[in-house]
Parts: structure tokens; C-alpha cells; sequence
């Protein structure tokens, strides 16, 4: 298969591509490294992107940004800001690649696990994780061409836990390595508006 990656050049995205490249072709994309450069805030950035590649069987987000910090410190301005990068970026990035998907192909997105256990200062992470997972459930109904989409759930990721630490007190973490596997699973399964949890 042809599988984009955006993302790739972070801990999960280094971890995906390795998992997945040991039997696919892998083509990796993001805001300031890859093979291509993309800005999931722009459409017409990811547009071309998918104009350059052509026809894909799998795209993979581990992409996406949100700001944390204490409810009473999260502005308009920060919800927006989350809500344009790690929600919206990911629905731009299914909306305008369906076309670039064959039949039978697949999106994988990211999200984590805030939107169940929620932590200090991590309010506009669980509001958008949620919002994306509600919209990989309802797009799985209607996205053509058998094309399916899941979405990935990681715990905090043990690489990160020297600066994520003291927010995660008491959370067990998980390896990229470990987390990759559900890419996998997404990708080279069949299943389709799955939440896959990695805690």
C-alpha cells in the first residue's frame, strides 16, 4: 500500500512509519518536516498536498496541537486555536482526501486519552479529542467507496513522559512503539469507526 503519514516527523509519527514501512510504501508530511510540507490549518495547503501525491491507500494523522492550561486561563482565542489544529485539521484532512483515496482505503486519526480521563489544565484536549472521535464515528457511515476510518487513543507516551510527566501523575504510559500497533491495525484491518485505545 501508499501510505501517507502526516506527522511522521514526531515520536508517534517516527514510531508509525517504522512500523508500517517494513511493508509499505511510506510517504511522510508535516508543518516543518517530511517528504512534503503541510499545515493541517490550511486548506488549500493540504490540497496540494494531495494534488503531489496521487492516488493513496491509507492516510494516517499523528498530528495535532491544542493548548493546555488552567480553565480559567483558556481564552476564546486558545478553544479556536485547538479547535482549528487538532479537530478541524484532521476533518480537512478526510474531507478533501477522499478523492485521493482508492476504494477500499482508509484514514487514521488521532486522538488520546483526555477524553475519558481528564487532567488539570487539559480541558481543551479532552473537548477536542471527544469532538474528534464523535466525527470518526459518524463519518464511518458515510464515507464512499468502502473507505474506512478509525481513530487511534494513545495513553501519554513514555518518550514524552520528561516533559509531560508531572501533568500525567498516577497514568501509566505506553511506548510509541506499543501505540503504533493500533495504526497498524487500522490500516491493514477492516473495521471502521473504531476507537482504538492504547492505555
Amino acid at each position: 500500500m501508499k501510505v501517507l503519514i502526516v506527522g511522521a516527523s514526531g515520536t508517534l509519527g517516527r514510531a508509525v512509519a517504522a512500523e508500517l514501512g517494513e511493508r509499505h510504501e511510506i510517504v511522510t508530511a508535516g508543518r516543518s518536516g517530511g517528504d512534503l510540507r503541510v499545515d493541517l490549518r490550511d486548506s488549500e495547503s493540504i490540497e496540494a498536498m494531495y494534488r503531489e501525491l496521487g492516488k493513496l491507500d491509507a492516510v494516517v494523522c499523528a498530528a495535532g496541537k491544542v493548548p493546555f492550561a488552567p480553565l480559567a486561563e483558556l481564552t476564546e482565542a486558545k478553544y479556536v486555536a485547538g479547535l482549528q489544529d487538532k479537530l478541524l485539521g484532521q476533518v480537512r484532512l478526510v474531507q478533501l482526501g477522499v478523492d485521493s483515496l482508492n476504494d477500499g482505503g482508509s484514514f487514521t486519526l488521532i486522538t488520546g486519552i483526555l477524553t475519558e480521563q481528564p487532567i488539570l489544565a487539559g480541558a481543551c484536549a479532552s473537548m477536542v479529542n471527544g469532538a474528534v472521535e464523535g466525527y470518526v464515528r459518524g463519518a464511518a457511515i458515510e464515507l464512499p467507496r468502502g473507505i474506512r476510518i478509525n481513530v487511534v487513543s494513545p495513553s501519554v507516551l513514555s518518550e514524552a513522559m520528561a516533559s509531560y510527566g508531572p501533568y500525567f501523575r498516577g497514568f501509566e504510559p505506553v511506548s510509541a512503539a506499543r501505540a503504533a500497533l493500533a495504526f497498524s491495525r487500522s490500516v491493514e484491518g477492516r473495521e471502521t469507526g473504531k476507537i482504538y485505545k492504547v492505555w
